[in-house]
């Protein structure tokens, strides 16, 4: 997102860290950054905003930031409006793209209204008639925060009974919780790149649900490149993730998650506008797939920062 100006590489500053409970996740995506940009010869420092806040990243004098942060006050719009008020340009996406991006149910609510295929959902509360939600979406379901990422506080329900128990769980990390129909099938998340849209992936995770364990601890997740679609297949599920991230207002780089149920249809499930950065992330695995390796691929997200935006 460039901030109407046009910027240059005198002083890059990744900020990661932060105060979300994705912290320690933006911990290590920063550090995978800052290091590939100190290989390429680029002066670049750290910053952790939990340390200075605002004040002292403004001291720092970045002629660019390099966005790391990950959930709240980092990925939702509040920092990228703070960067566009200091007139520096950033990674990713700009302030009304990061908080849609942030907020699930919105961020459906746009795909329904430009026909693009999500599955159905609601929001819960504490009193809810249980009963009826199952009626509505059907089980299994999953129950999620609204403004989480990392799969922070998800549980699929598998019966009426575990209901509100998912939902205590979720409301734990969101005062808005969301409960959307489970599509069964096969996981893919596809990665874009500027204007280029990156191999699908597809997930495959032994106990079946790609949780945050899986994403960023365990080693037995499988992550398939090629992901075994046919070429039109995944030329077509390229197709819908790109439109569906333009939706948004995505701009520089993201992630669209999909479920692809038994009958070949595509789900579209949540954006990412700040994704993972680490050695268990996805970006880099299907950009290394396509010829890009981990310091081409940082230094070209930063390219999309320092260069003009176009009208």
């Amino acid at each position: 997102m460039n901030s109407g100006q046009t910027g240059s590489l005198d002083r890059v500053v990744v900020v990661y860290g932060g105060t979300s409970a994705e912290r320690d996740v933006s911990l290590k995506s920063g550090a995978a950054i800052l290091a590939a940009l100190k290989r390429q010869g680029v002066d670049a420092l750290g910053y952790d905003p939990k340390e200075g806040g605002l004040a002292g990243l403004e001291r720092l004098a970045p002629s660019a930031v390099f966005v790391a942060l990950h959930g709240r006050g980092g990925e939702d719009g509040t920092f990228q409006g703070a960067l566009e008020l200091l007139g520096v340009p950033y990674t990713g996406s700009g302030v009304l793209a990061s908080a849609l991006g942030m907020d699930k149910q919105r961020t459906k609510q746009v795909w329904q209204a430009v026909g693009l295929p999500t599955p159905e959902s609601i929001m819960l509360s504490e009193n809810a008639d249980w009963t009826a939600v199952v009626n509505q979406l059907g089980l299994p379901m999953v129950v999620k925060p609204v403004h989480e990422g990392s799969t922070l506080g998800i549980s699929i329900v598998k019966s009426r009974d575990e209901l509100k128990a998912a939902y205590t769980a979720a409301a734990k990390f969101d005062a808005r919780v969301m409960a959307e129909r489970f599509i069964v099938g096969d996981e893919y998340t596809v990665a874009l790149l500027g204007d280029d849209v990156l191999p699908a992936i597809r997930v495959e995770v032994p106990g079946g649900f790609y949780d945050y364990e899986a994403k960023y601890i365990a080693n037995t997740t499988q992550y398939h490149l090629p992901c075994g679609l046919s070429e039109q297949d995944e030329q077509a599920l390229a197709a819908l993730c790109k439109e569906a991230f333009l939706a948004v207002g995505g701009e520089g780089w993201g992630r669209i998650d999909v479920m692809r149920d038994a009958a070949g249809k595509c789900w579209l499930i949540e954006v990412n506008t700040v994704p993972g950065m680490t050695d268990h992330s996805l970006v880099p695995q299907a950009a290394a797939y396509a010829g890009i390796d981990f310091d081409q691929l940082v230094m070209r997200i930063l390219q999309t920062a320092v260069q003009p935006s176009m009208p």
